[in-house]
C-alpha cells in the first residue's frame, strides 16, 4: 500500500507494511513514559500540552502559526509526509493532532485505528528506543475551513444550514455536570457523547461505519449541512471531527476551546 493510497483509518495490520515508507511519519500522542516504554518503530513523539494553548479558565485553544510550526518542525514533519498518528486511549489525542492538520492545509494523514491498545495486543512490533529526527523547517498557515471560533457560533445560531454536535457527557450537556462558570449546552446542539463512536470490545477501534452513519443519522446529524464539533476544550470532539469525515461528512468545524470558552463567558446564550 502505498501514501497515496493510504485511507483515513489505518489498520495495524496496513500500516506495518509501510513502516519503511520514507513519506509515511509515525507520531505517538501517548504519555511520554508510556512512550519510553513502548511504541511503534520509527514513531516520533509529542506531548500533547504542545498541541494546545491555554488563557485559563479557556483551555485547548489553537496556538498561533509561529508555535505550530516550531512544534512540526522539531519532529522533522514535512508537507510530503503522510502523518499516522495514534494515542493510548481511544484516538481523542491522536484526533486532535489530525484536526491540526486539516486547520493548517496538511493533505495527508490517518488514524491508527485501535491505537496503541490495537497495536501492541495484536502482535505487532514494539521498540522502546526514543527516535529523534533532525529538525526542518515547516510553514504554517491558519486556514478557517476547519474551524470554528465563538463569534463564528454566534453568528449562525439562528442559521438552519448549521448544526452543532456536542460530543460531551449527558451529564455536561444538561448542566448537572457543572465544569465551567456555568453548565449546559450551546443552543440548538445535539448531543452524541464521544466514546459511543468506540468499541471497547474490539481493542478501542470505531465501530464499522455504517453502525455510526446510523447512530448520527439518527440524532440528527444532517451530512448536507455544516456540523460544528464541540466539547469541552476540543479533544473529545476532534475525535468526532475525524469520525465524521471517515463517514464522508464534508462541511466540518472544530471549535477549539469548546465549553471552556463558551461556557466562561457571562454573555454567551446557554440551554440546559
Amino acid at each position: 500500500m502505498s501514501r497515496d493510497t493510504l485511507p483515513l483509518v489505518i489498520e495495524p495490520q496496513q500500516l506495518q507494511s509501510c513502516l519503511d515508507d520514507e513519506q509515511v511519519l509515525v507520531i505517538d500522542l501517548c504519555k511520554a513514559g508510556i512512550y519510553h516504554q513502548q511504541h511503534i518503530p520509527g514513531a516520533v513523539h509529542i506531548e500533547y500540552p504542545r498541541l494546545t494553548t491555554n488563557r485559563p479558565p479557556v483551555m485547548g485553544l489553537l496556538p498561533d502559526e509561529q508555535h505550530l510550526g516550531e512544534l512540526f518542525a522539531s519532529i522533522g514533519l514535512q508537507p510530503h509526509h503522510h502523518v499516522v498518528a495514534y494515542d493510548e486511549e481511544g484516538g481523542g489525542k491522536a484526533c486532535r493532532l489530525l484536526w491540526t492538520l486539516d486547520v493548517i492545509g496538511h493533505g495527508g494523514f490517518s488514524l491508527l485505528n485501535g491505537g496503541l491498545q490495537a497495536w501492541a495486543r495484536e502482535g505487532h512490533p514494539i521498540d522502546n528506543v526514543p527516535v529523534k529526527i533532525a529538525s526542518q523547517s515547516y510553514p504554517v498557515s491558519i486556514h478557517h475551513e476547519a474551524y470554528a471560533d465563538r463569534a463564528y457560533i454566534l453568528a449562525h445560531l439562528q442559521d438552519p444550514a448549521i448544526q452543532l454536535l456536542d460530543t460531551r457527557s449527558p451529564g455536561e450537556f444538561a448542566g448537572t455536570d457543572v465544569r465551567a462558570r456555568r453548565g449546559g449546552h450551546i443552543p440548538g446542539a445535539v448531543n452524541v457523547e464521544w466514546t459511543r463512536a468506540i468499541d471497547q470490545q474490539n481493542n478501542l477501534r470505531l465501530r464499522p461505519q455504517a453502525e455510526l452513519s446510523e447512530l448520527y443519522r439518527d440524532a440528527g446529524i444532517d451530512a448536507d449541512k455544516e456540523v460544528i464539533t464541540y466539547c469541552h476544550t476540543h479533544h473529545r470532539s476532534a475525535h468526532t471531527y475525524i469520525v465524521l469525515k471517515w463517514l464522508g461528512y464534508t462541511r466540518i468545524k472544530g471549535y477549539p476551546g469548546s465549553w471552556s470558552d463558551w461556557g466562561n463567558d457571562p454573555d454567551t446564550p446557554i440551554d440546559r
